[in-house]
């Protein structure tokens, strides 16, 4: 079993403030309109909702941002929005979180990707996604690796986050990892599918099951399945640590030379899954880039998803929850 001393704990909560982080990927914006059903449209068979409130809150790669911010780093978020409505509220979101804008490029050949949940009587009725998965062009490309060159000596640690929206390209992600290395800079990565083998040599790679399964070709269940998959990807990715990801089972740890670690989730109560990957990454790149050995940031990326897990909706992990609910419940 794991344990932080009280002493390790306050140390490390103290180191998270000020680590800048970049958080290079598919930046988005998650509409919701919630209300009432009380009648059925005289222009087709289908209900009318009457909105009774509409907000949007960041998500994909810009929840990562967040999730930095609230845990108290400095987030510089690094991809594309479009010329657009949605465009002007994510940027409205940034000022409101006082998070800066200079690595966000505006596209008007693509929508900012968002995805809009209508909720009727307090049921997810239907989910409309406005987006592009094509890849970003070569132009876009080189802008967004020219800037994370100019602040790569001022950065503690970059975030790689996927989710196949066409920002991250293989070349975008060979060229930044390269330089990551190359400065000797902590880089996490949290795969989707299509890139999948693409993240070679980065410091962390953090898949969860489905993603492992489905690339592997293997159901992933017994401890034994964990342990023969993780390691597989360790030798064909090259990291120097692996996070599995195990959704309400938990994560599981490898590092070369290093038994394999198991943690079982901290969430008490499962309300909702949404965004718990966002804060496992967030946390556990901030942690590392404060000092933290893999097993302390692992055993710190755990608790911050289980708590999110708690919550309904995407929210993200507060410095203050995080440290004061590790600190009572440790040991």
């Amino acid at each position: 079993m794991i344990t932080l001393s009280e002493k390790r704990i306050k140390e490390l909560e103290k180191n998270f403030n000020g680590k800048k982080i970049a958080v290079i990927g598919d930046m988005m914006l998650d509409g919701y309109f919630w209300g009432d059903v009380k009648r059925i449209s005289p222009e087709a068979p289908v209900p009318v909702l009457e909105v009774e409130e509409e907000f949007f809150r960041f998500g994909g790669a810009a929840n990562v941002a967040l999730n930095i911010s609230t845990l108290g780093g400095i987030p510089v978020p690094v991809g594309i929005i479009g010329y657009d409505n949605y465009g002007t509220i994510f940027t409205s979101l940034l000022n409101e979180f006082k998070i800066m804008d200079d690595g966000i490029i505006i596209d008007e050949s693509r929508p900012t990707t968002t995805k809009t949940r209508v909720i009727a009587d307090n049921q997810h009725v239907v989910r409309i996604d406005k987006e592009s998965k094509d890849y970003i062009n070569e132009s876009t490309e080189k802008k967004l690796f020219r800037f994370i060159e100019n602040q790569i000596n001022e950065l503690d640690g970059i975030i790689l986050q996927d989710y196949n929206k066409g920002v991250l390209t293989q070349s975008l992600i060979k060229d930044v990892i390269d330089l990551a290395n190359k400065n000797n800079k902590l880089i996490t990565v949290d795969p989707k599918f299509e890139n999948f083998y693409s993240y070679k040599n980065a410091t962390v790679f953090k898949p969860n099951r489905k993603e492992a399964e489905a690339k592997l070709g293997t159901k992933i269940v017994t401890s034994e399945e964990i342990s023969i998959a993780g390691k597989k990807l360790m030798e064909q990715l090259n990291s120097k640590y692996l996070l599995l990801t195990l959704g309400e089972e938990g994560i599981t740890v490898f590092e070369n030379g290093k038994p394999v670690e198991r943690m079982e989730t901290k969430a008490r109560k499962v309300a909702d899954v949404s965004g718990a990957g966002d804060t496992v990454i967030s946390t556990l790149t901030i942690a590392m880039a404060a000092g933290a050995n893999i097993i302390e940031a692992c055993y710190l990326a755990n608790y911050a998803g289980g708590l999110v897990c708690e919550e309904v909706g995407i929210v993200p992990i507060e410095q203050k929850k995080l440290f004061e609910t590790v600190l009572k419940e440790r040991g």
